[in-house]
């Protein structure tokens, strides 16, 4: 069978730094190079890329084959690739300079890279060595930091349109020095670039990390970099028990719920049309949005229905923040906030729709009962209730999201954790409530129905 044309296989095997092999040749540069020349050329329906793992001619990457001839090319770089698309894909010509005809040599050099890959990982075996898919992970927090340090700083948007690291650090108020280094690091990660002494954003960085860009994520990634104290204090909180990090409550908006809120309103905006499409809002009148944040689903049901209305309960300082997005969305004569404790206050009654989103996991076991209760007591007989959560399986291990999720609660909360999907159908099931479902959505998070 030949869906395609021609079908191109690229290995883009990360390994061990100094070995060698196709991704520390630039396979990355020609993938990307190789699938802009077919879009620009109009073949993007006739060839298919597909990455793969290593071919085995390692010291000759970056490699790729080309069936259905079943051609090998060796030593690919970006400047090769139009003449690849040209000569092969369109004249049905390979490009024999960069072919590798001998089959015997290719087999010989293969089973020899083989046998040599095999030597090497028993040896480290036999030393007791830490794999190295091991040791990553042991060490993926320093990528992490140098990305929430260079967010923190604004540095992406401080290159502009390429910067010296002097230049940068004059525009972000640092070391030079250290600036450098920083850069030199975010550059070894693939994330900006060094052309002549400059650093140059990434298409990518420059998209989702810069002031002025439609889609800066930086304002929300904000939240993230305030995670970093809490998280380091993880081993203490497993000792502990509980959250050992303390928050004041700031008298006004203060950076980290405006972080929270940004990153929160982020998520949500994403999310809000698989949940109204999957929850419905046709039947839907009035809401109540408990917790509701930003105010971005109950924005997203409103649109969806010109007749629904929508109360969004939340803590004071929230309810600021929601009041601008709801406004700047135009919704102000349908949507509206109203200040309250979610864990103690009455929520009203009703309701067709009670909407719980990111808000069982902040609360403990007898607390999630009673509310869970209270948005019964909220609701109209028929009406609905929608949770929106990390859920986990019922033995807790999975999903990988959720489980880490619950250390989340657990470094930045009393008593929060993620919870199971046999957990929350008990604690619906004992506030009253009747066909009791879950949705499953793209993403981490899934939805718990239920109907009073």
């Amino acid at each position: 069978m030949e869906p395609f044309q021609y079908h191109v296989f690229v290995c883009d095997q990360q390994k061990p730094e100094g070995a060698p092999g196709c991704c520390a040749r630039g396979s990355v540069q020609v993938i990307e190079a190789l699938r802009r020349e077919i879009d620009a050329r109009g073949l993007e329906d006739d060839v298919q890329v597909t990455t793969c793992g290593s071919l085995g001619l390692c010291e000759w990457g970056p490699n790729m084959i080309v069936y259905p001839e079943g051609v090998w090319y060796a030593g690919v770089t970006p400047a090769d690739v139009p003449e690849i698309v040209r000569s092969h894909f369109e004249e049905n010509t390979p490009v024999e300079r960069l072919a590798r005809t001998d089959a015997a040599a290719v087999r010989a050099e293969m089973l020899a890279n083989r046998a040599k890959r095999l030597a090497a990982m028993k040896a480290r075996d036999a030393a007791g060595a830490l794999p190295d898919d091991l040791q990553d992970r042991v060490r993926a927090f320093q990528e992490s930091r140098a990305i929430l340090t260079a967010l923190e700083l604004d540095v992406f948007t401080a290159l502009g349109d390429g910067a010296t690291a002097a230049e940068a650090a004059a525009r972000t108020g640092t070391d030079a020095r250290a600036m450098e280094m920083l850069l030199h690091a975010l550059a070894s990660m693939g994330l900006v670039s060094k052309r002549e002494g400059a650093f140059h954003n990434t298409p990518e960085t420059k998209r989702y990390f810069t002031a002025g860009s439609p889609d800066n994520a930086q304002p929300a990634l904000m939240h993230t970099a305030h995670l970093w104290g809490r998280w380091s204090t993880l081993t203490d909180c497993v000792r502990a028990g509980t959250s050992v990090a303390s928050r004041q409550a700031p008298d006004f908006i203060g950076p980290w719920t405006q972080a929270f809120i940004a990153a929160m309103h982020r998520n949500a905006t994403e999310r809000a049309g698989w949940v109204v499409r999957a929850v419905g809002a046709a039947e839907v009148r009035r809401m109540l949005d408990v917790g509701g944040g930003s105010g971005a689903y109950s924005i997203a049901f409103a649109k969806a229905n010109p007749e629904l209305t929508a109360d969004i309960l939340d803590l004071g300082e929230v309810t600021l923040i929601a009041q601008g997005h709801i406004e700047r969305a135009g919704m102000a004569d349908r949507v509206r906030v109203r200040a309250g404790d979610l864990r103690v206050d009455k929520l009203g009654e009703g309701y067709d729709l009670v909407f719980v989103s990111a808000i069982c996991h902040m609360l403990d076991e007898n607390e999630n009962r009673d509310l869970l209760g209270r948005c019964r007591d909220a609701l109209r007989p028929g009406g609905r209730i929608v949770v929106q959560e990390f859920i986990l399986q019922a033995d807790k291990t999975a999903p990988k999201s959720a489980a880490l999720f619950a250390l989340n609660m657990l470094v930045g909360t009393r008593a929060g954790s993620a919870y199971s999907e046999p957990e929350y159908a008990a604690w619906l099931a004992e506030a009253g409530f009747q066909e009791i479902r879950r949705v499953r959505l793209p993403g981490p998070a899934g939805l718990m129905i239920g109907t009073r």
